[in-house]
């Protein structure tokens, strides 16, 4: 394929080593030639000095033909206004990062429709929501994310106790807009009807919209682990949405930021968490606020010497689960051995959505499930299959699928028995492993 990436910065830079590593012809274009010597010493891609926002860059760097522009400048506007006339000039496809969430959350105006871009990404908010995942659900067994966040699905033990033991799952009531997708019992799974139970040992699958979630996990897993302690380091815009994320999900969060104004602001933004204007780093900062009894802290600045030096001081200190957030990708294999938890780098986040945008498949498999038995996949429905506009209710998927899932352009959300699948929804489908042929033959996929 054909690719110029616009902005060689860290996403950028990554971006190009993922992609040209899987012989693709790239073309990078930036204003700082000594970024782009740097790539080019480093790899097989063509550079190019100069504006990306103009078009006559971007012809001479061959977007007339090109199969995808990516723009990952430091700017949100001129990687919307780049995606926007690379299109102009002929590219096939337009991907533009973004780091105000406005542009990302298109309540009130859909940018991508009206710049006509394919997709607009943003790695700080994506990695905030995979940080989240991490934190909210410390011992599920798999956890996959749906249309940007707005679905979760977790595969996770029945707890002994649980409220949903023996009780048939029409008389459960579970939350509006959650789903039991895969009941595995004694290494074999099945999809769950209205009549199925749950027992003690079984593993679930459960899918739901972000705000049901949670109450609907309750009924099959207690983690008795009360209140835990999150503390945070850098009021960067990622803590404001992983503070967003884990709103009301049993956490007491501290933020600390260093900035004056800055701790002010996020004070008042974030009113349910206790922000403090301090560093964390000083050794006397960490014991006088007790930072050791903690039970997560994450390193969100955007210095990745800091967030290193923060987490191996909190490990060191006691903390239980310590996560580096690193803008360079390069580190995540390193801080593993000093005894870092989890590390997330936007740079690996970004590269995973391109390469996700580039695939444009139909049929796409997410994950597997239940020890093999069971896959959920990305499908997107074609013209003619047979269920477009017939409720979901006459449609027979069971005993072998269920639609977990539907994501209709900005939209996602777990459906009811009366919702409708309309051509060209993509649907979160889970089910049986080895039936590929007859899924694609469902959806006319082909």
């Amino acid at each position: 394929m054909r690719i110029i990436i616009c902005g060689a910065g860290q996403v950028g830079s990554h971006a190009a080593e993922v992609l040209a590593s899987t012989d693709n012809n790239i073309t990078v274009i930036d204003t700082d030639a000594s970024r782009l010597s740097a790539i080019a010493d480093s790899l097989d891609v063509a550079t190019l000095t100069g504006s990306c926002s103009d078009a006559e860059v971007l012809r001479e760097a061959g977007c007339a033909k090109a199969d995808l522009l990516i723009a990952v400048t430091d700017q949100d506007e001129v990687n919307m206004l780049t995606a926007a006339i690379a299109k102009g000039v002929g590219a096939a496809k337009t991907i533009a990062r973004v780091h105000h969430g406005a542009y990302l959350s298109q309540r009130d105006f859909n940018y991508e429709h009206h710049l006509n871009i394919d997709r607009l990404i943003c790695p700080e908010y994506s990695t905030a929501l995979k940080v989240a995942s991490k934190l909210r659900n410390p011992a599920a067994l798999a956890i996959e994310t749906f249309g940007r966040g707005k679905i979760q699905m977790q595969q996770f033990p029945v707890s002994k106790d649980a409220t949903a033991i023996g009780k048939p799952l029409s008389e459960l009531k579970l939350p509006e807009g959650t789903r039991l997708a895969v009941i595995s019992r004694n290494r074999e799974a099945f999809i769950p009807i209205a009549t199925s139970m749950v027992q003690k040992d079984d593993n679930v699958v459960l899918v739901g919209n972000t705000n049901t979630f949670h109450e609907a996990r309750k009924l099959f897993h207690d983690d008795k682990q009360g209140r835990r302690k999150i503390v945070l380091m850098g009021g960067t815009p990622m803590a404001v949405w992983l503070c967003r994320s884990l709103r009301n999900r049993n956490f007491s969060i501290r933020l600390f930021e260093t900035d004056r104004e800055r701790a002010k602001e996020l004070a008042d933004k974030l009113d349910w968490i206790t922000v403090i204007q301090a560093d964390p780093t000083d050794r006397s900062v960490f014991e006088e606020e007790h930072i050791g009894q903690s039970d997560v802290f994450v390193s969100l600045r955007s210095d990745d010497e800091d967030n290193i030096i923060a987490s191996v001081l909190a490990k060191s200190m006691g903390v239980t689960m310590v996560i580096a957030v690193l803008q360079s990708a390069n580190y995540l294999d390193l801080v593993y051995h000093i005894g870092v938890d989890q590390a997330f780098s936007p740079s690996l986040v970004a590269a995973q959505e391109i390469q996700a945008t580039l695939d444009d498949s139909p049929l796409q498999q997410m994950s597997t499930l239940a020890d093999g038995v069971v896959d959920a996949y990305r499908v997107r429905v074609g013209r003619d299959a047979d269920m477009i506009g017939k409720p979901l209710h006459e449609v027979k998927l069971t005993p072998n699928w269920i639609i977990a899932a539907i994501r209709r352009g900005q939209r996602a959300w777990v459906p009811s028995a009366d919702d409708v699948v309309e051509m060209g929804d993509t649907v979160l489908v889970i089910g049986r492993h080895g039936m590929e042929k007859q899924l694609k033959k469902l959806f006319a996929t082909e």
